[in-house]
Formats: structure tokens, sequence, C-alpha cells
């Protein structure tokens, strides 16, 4: 059974920049895909970020490039999600989600471990 467990959030001002991190327990995930996801209130969770298992292929939302960066480190079974210059409207809550296959996916429905969840609020 893979467990996730995702840290870093918190409340940062307009410009600034977070680093979340999902760390795995349970077993190895280096043949796992990954993503960040994330979800406001009345919205449906959309997928943020995401890497193969390789890590050499990686997804990015459009308000989101260039700002993130999606990274894993196979050898610490961390994923990370470099969040620079934020604004308002990333504030949400941030899930890490992982699959066993390899390919990149963007669809929640193609995950099927999921973290708890950390807030990152983003003020004026």
């Amino acid at each position: 059974q893979v467990q996730l467990e995702e840290s870093g959030g918190g409340l940062v001002q307009a410009g600034g920049s977070l680093r979340l991190s999902c760390t795995t327990s349970g077993r190895s995930f280096s043949d796992y895909s990954w993503g960040w996801f994330r979800q406001v209130p009345g919205k449906e969770r959309e997928c943020v970020a995401a890497i193969s298992w390789s890590g050499r292929r990686t997804y990015y939302i459009d308000s989101a490039k260039g700002r993130f960066t999606i990274s894993r480190d196979n050898a610490k079974n961390t994923v990370y999600l470099q969040m620079n210059s934020l604004k308002p409207e990333d504030t949400a809550v941030y899930y890490c989600a992982a699959r066993p296959t390899l390919t990149v996916a963007t669809d929640a429905r193609d995950y099927d471990y999921w973290g708890q969840g950390t807030q990152v609020t983003v003020s004026p």
C-alpha cells in the first residue's frame, strides 16, 4: 500500500515562493508517474503539473508554465513542486497523486493514490 504525505504549504505574499514535497512510504515508487493537483471549493480538481516515471516527460497547466517546476528524487521517494512568482489565484489545496504506470497523466481519475492535501494561500 502506497501512502503519500504532502508538506510545504502555507501562507505567502504574491510574488513569493513555496516548495511542496510529497513523500511516499510503503514501497519504492521509481516506476510510478506523479501529479500535483489543486482544488478550490466549488471547482474540479485540476492537474497543475505531472511527471513521468523517468522524469524526462513533464506537463504543466498553462497558468503554471514558467513559474512552477515539478521534479522527483527516487532515492528519497519524494516528488517536489517548486512554485515561484505565486499569485492569489494559485490559492488552493494542493494534492500529490501517484499511478503505477510510466506515462504522464492529467486526469485525476487516472491516479490511484492520493495524499491528504496541503493548503497554499497567496495573499495580494
